[in-house]
């Protein structure tokens, strides 16, 4: 059985909305959430980035079932890995244990904000292994000197620790990060549905660990509508993570997708209210061997017309297909 899951996507909506969104989400039904963590929108349309470690804090109060997860976390440059496992750490006693630490090698577009350049994907890769590595030190308990190759630790130690530390994602898009990922992940993170990922993550040691895919969708019972907000506010999905990774801001986005199409964007995301569709959409993460799979609806202004289909139509037609 694959779990469904909703997310909370913080470029589309500011944070009282994105709680009030989870809240309906678990009430809805969903097995677990996921948060996105941004300093910028892709696209200025999009309008919003607040900060997910707030957001998630409110959520973790507001709610008292549905699992929460970062979606993800660059423990590298905007944030120390220090600073990140207190915050998770913090969140996980807040959320009674139901908080997982997602962890990616970062995007140029929300951490270019801190300054230093935007490293080579080596390079990033080196960066996330050192970070996992004295995050997992400071879950231990006790005092952690780190003098490594990107990080320095000068006598850190966390005074509040939930009883079983956060388990930490990583996500991957490729032979490098599943090597990484398999080594020191609890979870794999992608939003390809391919199953070499899979393969490879579980050559390097992460067999029977749970995988965690992503889908966005845009409902509305007006499929243009839904056509014209997807092309509006996710055409930046069709880059690709390699080409996704570098770009700079929101102005970036929209040159490199100036030549996107609406029926492009309808072709890759399903719009409108067809279930059949979403299914369709989820099925190849189904396929290729992941336990989780969360929905994206595209349109912060959309999500509670969204999450009232989810109940009754689509969690259930979901379900029954997988």
């Amino acid at each position: 059985m694959v779990q469904i899951g909703y997310t909370m996507l913080t470029e589309q909506a500011g944070p009282r909305d994105l709680v009030g969104h989870v809240v309906r989400a678990e009430e809805a039904g969903f097995d677990f959430s996921v948060t996105s963590d941004h300093y910028f929108p892709w696209l200025d349309a999009q309008g919003h980035s607040p900060y997910m470690w707030s957001v998630l804090g409110a959520a973790a109060q507001a709610t008292s079932r549905i699992p929460l997860m970062s979606f993800v976390t660059c423990p590298t440059m905007r944030y120390h890995p220090a600073v990140v496992a207190q915050k998770a750490a913090t969140l996980q006693l807040l959320s009674e244990g139901r908080f997982r630490l997602g962890l990616g090698a970062g995007e140029s577009l929300n951490e270019h904000v801190v300054g230093g350049g935007w490293p080579a994907a080596d390079v990033r890769h080196e960066m996330l292994d050192e970070a996992v590595t004295v995050i997992r030190s400071l879950f231990e308990g006790g005092y952690v000197n780190h003098h490594g190759t990107h990080f320095d630790v000068e006598s850190a130690k966390l005074w509040d620790l939930p009883d079983e530390p956060p388990p930490i994602g990583i996500a991957v898009s490729g032979e490098q990060s599943c090597a990484l990922a398999g080594r020191l992940a609890d979870v794999l993170v992608a939003v390809e549905p391919k199953a070499e990922l899979l393969t490879s993550f579980d050559r390097h040691g992460g067999a029977g660990k749970p995988r965690v895919g992503q889908v966005p969708i845009c409902y509305d019972p007006d499929r243009e509508a839904a056509v014209r907000r997807a092309h509006e506010q996710f055409r930046w999905f069709a880059g690709g993570w390699k080409v996704n990774a570098e770009l700079p801001g929101p102005a970036s986005f929209a040159a490199a997708t100036q030549f996107v199409r609406p029926e492009d964007v309808a072709e890759s995301i399903p719009c409108g209210d067809d279930v059949d569709a979403v299914v369709a959409a989820v099925r190849p993460f189904a396929e290729a061997g992941f336990t989780e799979v969360a929905l994206v609806q595209v349109g912060g202004e959309h999500q509670h017309s969204f999450l009232d289909w989810s109940e009754k139509t689509l969690l259930p037609a979901l379900r029954d297909a997988f």
